[in-house]
């Protein structure tokens, strides 16, 4: 799936969805610094993208930057309040609450 995301990528397409799901695929093969830019783009194209918001803090956590966590899941927070989100809403308050431990 990443191969021919890849090439759509190298083709030109670039968009909020292919970058989430180049980042997702990237961060469930462990390859955090790479899903770290692919959901950076994805919340660039789309600042109320809460999924990608929360994929983005697990990314940065997962790559060792708790402060880039941070302040990825409080904007996340802040789109999902924005957009009646309650389950993006709920789990990024958890993850917040557990840096905070």
């Amino acid at each position: 799936m990443l191969d021919s995301l890849e090439k759509m990528l190298a083709k030109g397409v670039d968009n909020a969805l292919l970058r989430f799901g180049l980042g997702k695929g990237y961060l469930d093969l462990g390859h955090h610094l790479k899903a770290v830019q692919h959901l950076q783009c994805c919340v660039t194209f789309d600042p109320k993208y809460s999924a990608a918001w929360k994929l983005l803090g697990k990314a940065h956590l997962a790559a060792g930057d708790r402060a880039a966590a941070r302040s990825a899941w409080e904007q996340g927070l802040a789109a999902a309040q924005a957009h009646g989100d309650k389950q993006a809403e709920k789990e990024m308050t958890v993850f917040l609450k557990k840096l905070d431990k």
